[in-house]
């Protein structure tokens, strides 16, 4: 099972583990002040935003143009953003770090 140290809105961490193949956004929604995922994971909402580790951005598959487009609009956006509901858990990923972006 992958595992994925998640820090939230109020900079606490959470250490996850997940069944490979599932999503970030569903392991993030599960937790008090996790993520919103407002469309359930199709990509057409940012409620899901996290910022990756900096040592974690190239190991994540490219942004898909759907993804990229959502993020695009996003005040709080940065070089790190993505949309959790994108990024499959696989076993490669364990250790994976990410931040909860603030709430637009």
């Amino acid at each position: 099972m992958p595992i994925v140290r998640a820090t939230d809105r109020q900079g606490i961490e959470h250490e996850l583990s997940a069944p490979a193949g599932a999503t970030l956004m569903e392991q993030l929604r599960d937790l008090p002040d996790g993520v919103a995922a407002i469309c359930g994971g199709t990509c057409a909402c940012a409620t899901c935003h996290v910022y990756v580790d900096g040592a974690w951005v190239s190991r994540l598959p490219e942004a898909i143009d759907e993804e990229r487009e959502m993020l695009a609009d996003v005040p709080t956006r940065r070089e790190t953003s993505r949309l959790s509901c994108q990024i499959v858990l696989e076993e490669r990923l364990s250790g994976l770090i990410v931040t909860i972006a603030p709430e637009e």
